[in-house]
């Protein structure tokens, strides 16, 4: 079954992150994959761009089914292997709800977070003005409280209830992306804690990204959020 699956990836990247722990929680180890190196274009090679024309990762085929979307590809494995594994949409129609709005809220946390992170890459240097920088760290940090709050709200340990589910799998590589590069833990002591206590769980351990692992230090883009 797992044999049947191609995946190439990179290194903390959120998008590929996803994909790698909803595959360890459905059980589907032993699926072919390919580490590349975003800092040498490897992305843009043409074992990527046959997969994906966009030239992005992950880029993930399933036999002939080829899912590049993060997202897509978390809902399809849980959808195609909802008998194997854990299971990641809840029963409860309360919670499968919240289950789907903080998934795809994720997808403007990562946004916001790329806008700071990323600026001076994405923006030419003539471009840049100091009032965009501002303007982007005012906004992710009011992002930043908001998934604070939904903690400090919430009936479990998790974002969609007492279970680990898809709103955890696509939204924890975000929150351990804006602690890598330097959110302070104390100002945000229940993203902290979820972010410290879902380091062990088999899938995200198994799948921590290596580079992070060879700089544990991470980076401090973000201390001041």
């Amino acid at each position: 079954m797992a044999k049947d699956m191609t995946l190439l990836w990179g290194s903390g990247s959120p998008p590929c992150w996803r994909v790698q722990i909803a595959l360890e929680e459905k059980s589907l180890q032993g699926y072919n994959q390919k580490l590349l190196r975003f800092d040498k274009m490897e992305h843009k090679s043409q074992e990527v761009m046959d997969m994906n024309p966009r030239g992005q990762l992950p880029a993930f085929k399933h036999g002939n089914n080829v899912l590049n979307e993060s997202y897509a590809a978390c809902l399809y494995l849980e959808s195609e292997f909802k008998s194997q594994g854990n299971k990641l949409i809840p029963d409860c129609s309360a919670e499968k709800a919240l289950m789907y709005q903080r998934m795809f809220e994720g997808l403007t946390l990562n946004q916001k977070m790329a806008d700071v992170i990323y600026y001076n890459w994405k923006v030419p240097e003539g471009e840049r003005h100091d009032s965009a920088v501002k303007r982007n760290r005012d906004v992710l940090s009011a992002e930043v409280k908001l998934w604070e709050g939904y903690l400090q709200k919430a009936s479990g340990s998790f974002f969609a209830g007492k279970n680990f589910s898809l709103a955890d799998v696509t939204v924890y590589p975000s929150i351990a992306y804006l602690f890598h590069f330097g959110l302070c833990e104390e100002r945000y002591p229940k993203l902290a804690a979820y972010y410290n206590s879902n380091k062990d769980r088999p899938s995200i351990k198994a799948t921590w990204p290596p580079t992070w692992l060879e700089n544990p230090q991470g980076q401090d883009q973000l201390k001041d959020i």
